[in-house]
C-alpha cells in the first residue's frame, strides 16, 4: 500500500499503524435505538433511567453505563451529538473499545474530523476486530472522499468474520451510495 498518495497524511499514518490480527467480530449493534423520553421529555442534558422512571443527569451514580450508552445512541441518532458526547463523558467504564467507538462517531457528526478519527484509532487499536468502529470509521472516510481507504475497512470488516453484518452493509452501502448512517 503507498500511503504517500493519499490525500489526507494524517489518514495514511492512522491506516499505516492499525494492527492487523486475529479474525473475531467485535461488536456489531445494528439497529437504530429505539426513542425514549431521553430524546422526547428529558430537558437537555438529561437522559431517561428506566429503573428510576425519571429524567436524571447522566452523572448520577444510580445509572449505569449501559443506560448511559443507550442514551448516547439515541441522542447520536437524534441528530445531538453535543449531547452524546456529554453523556459519553460520564460513562464510568472508561475508554473502552465501545466509548471510543461512539465518541468517535458523536465527534465525526459535530464535524470535529481529526477527533473522530482518533477516537476511532484508540477504539481500533484496543480491540482491531471491532467491526462497528471499522464501518463508522469507512463511512468518516467516505464523507472525506476517501472512498479507497474506505474500501480498505471494508476489507478488514470482512476479513475479520464481519460478512453479512450491519456493519458490512452499512459500509458498503455507503461506498456505493456516499450515503452514512446516523446510528
Amino acid at each position: 500500500m503507498q500511503l504517500a498518495r493519499f490525500r489526507h497524511p494524517l489518514l495514511a499514518a492512522v491506516l499505516a499503524i492499525l494492527p492487523a490480527g486475529a479474525f473475531a467480530v467485535g461488536s456489531d449493534d445494528s439497529s437504530p435505538p429505539t426513542q425514549t423520553q431521553t430524546t422526547t421529555v428529558c430537558p437537555k442534558g438529561q437522559v431517561w433511567s428506566d429503573k428510576l422512571k425519571a429524567c436524571t443527569m447522566p452523572e448520577d451514580s444510580r445509572l449505569d453505563d449501559d443506560t448511559r450508552f443507550r442514551a448516547v445512541r439515541e441522542l447520536a441518532w437524534a441528530g445531538r451529538p453535543d449531547d452524546a458526547l456529554a453523556v459519553l463523558a460520564t460513562m464510568t467504564e472508561g475508554d473502552t473499545d465501545r466509548v471510543l467507538t461512539y465518541r468517535g462517531f458523536a465527534l465525526r457528526k459535530s464535524g470535529n474530523l481529526e477527533g473522530g478519527l482518533a477516537a476511532y484509532e484508540a477504539a481500533l487499536k484496543q480491540n482491531p476486530d471491532n467491526i462497528l468502529a471499522r464501518s463508522y470509521f469507512g463511512q468518516m472516510l467516505v464523507e472525506m472522499n476517501e472512498v479507497q481507504l474506505a474500501s480498505l475497512q471494508l476489507d478488514e470488516i470482512r476479513a475479520r468474520g464481519g460478512a453479512g453484518t450491519w456493519a458490512e452493509q452499512a459500509l458498503a452501502t455507503a461506498i456505493a451510495t456516499g450515503v452514512t448512517y446516523s446510528f
